[in-house]
């Protein structure tokens, strides 16, 4: 029964916004009566709920201790958790990597924060992939605003 349960939260569940570390940070939390996320400030006075977001950037710090991993994007850095138990979460796990993250928020301030449920290693691309992610982060936000 718990199973179907989850099954349904997550198909509510929105897809993944492109974010970058640094909207994060500007973002205003929904507050604890609606469950976790932030609402991101876009241009325009427009304004985007996210709870689970499509992240990119270079590993600068592993701490497999705690079981993170310290990202930073051009806009600044981001801690991601949980990432040892992501499948083929291993191979992203060394400094300089340039690598993707998606997962769900858990802070957005002082630092944000994300629980990871997927990684992948994008270093082989990574100046084409740096080059690109932000047009796609404004891409995605202007067509979901």
């Amino acid at each position: 029964m718990s199973e179907a349960g989850s099954s349904e939260v997550e198909k509510k569940r929105p897809p993944p916004v492109k974010v970058l570390s640094g909207q994060l940070r500007a973002a205003g939390n929904r507050g604890p009566s609606s469950g976790e996320g932030c609402v991101l400030r876009l241009a325009g006075g427009r304004s985007l709920p996210v709870s689970l977001v499509w992240m990119q950037g270079t590993v600068m710090e592993v701490q497999l201790h705690a079981d993170s991993v310290l990202l930073m994007d051009e806009t600044g850095t981001f801690t991601v958790q949980g990432v040892g138990s992501v499948p083929r979460g291993k191979p992203c796990l060394s400094p300089g990597k340039y690598v993707m993250v998606m997962g769900v928020i858990q802070a957005v301030s002082p630092e944000p924060v994300i629980r990871a449920v997927k990684m992948a290693d994008l270093s082989e691309l990574a100046a084409l992939h740096r080059r690109m992610w932000k047009l796609e982060v404004e891409d995605l936000q202007h067509v979901l605003a």
